[in-house]
């Protein structure tokens, strides 16, 4: 058998790659966590409907994942982003998850998540050659 690498986009093989993961996945879980995944949109929008910010991201087996929040730059210290991050945890809790993790850089928002009970676990330095890239989570229980 002959097997090459290609670098085209392929969604079907997105598709192939993280259903095949999932599937392994679900082998080393509890049963009572399988089948739990919903993502999660939140939307800061104005009077007009326009998005200012929000969040991305997923409930995974047993915890939420937030992989982005954003909030329009001027817009920020407004208290938005905390009511985002607020809602995302009663999401979280409403569905039973254990923690939320999420990550940040240096210059983003590590305060503002300090603020809010995050703790890093991990951080990776050298990223951009001068900042840092925080792994954080909090607890739920």
């Amino acid at each position: 058998m002959n097997f090459h690498i290609t670098k085209e986009a392929d969604k079907e093989g997105n598709r192939y790659i993280n259903n095949e993961l999932y599937q392994y996945n679900l082998k080393h879980f509890p049963e009572e966590l399988k089948g739990r995944y919903k993502e999660i949109t939140l939307f800061i929008r104005d009077e007009n409907n326009t998005v200012r910010g929000g969040i991305i991201g997923e409930v995974c087996w047993n915890w939420l994942e937030i992989q982005i929040l954003m909030v329009d730059e001027n817009l920020r210290k407004s208290g938005l982003g905390t009511k985002l991050l607020l809602e995302a945890e009663q999401i979280a809790r409403d569905s039973q998850c254990d923690f939320i993790k999420l990550d940040t850089l240096s210059f983003q928002a590590l305060e503002f998540y300090q603020k809010h009970g995050y703790e890093v676990y991990g951080c990776l330095d050298n990223v951009g050659r001068e900042h840092k890239h925080y792994y954080m989570k909090k607890d739920l229980n």
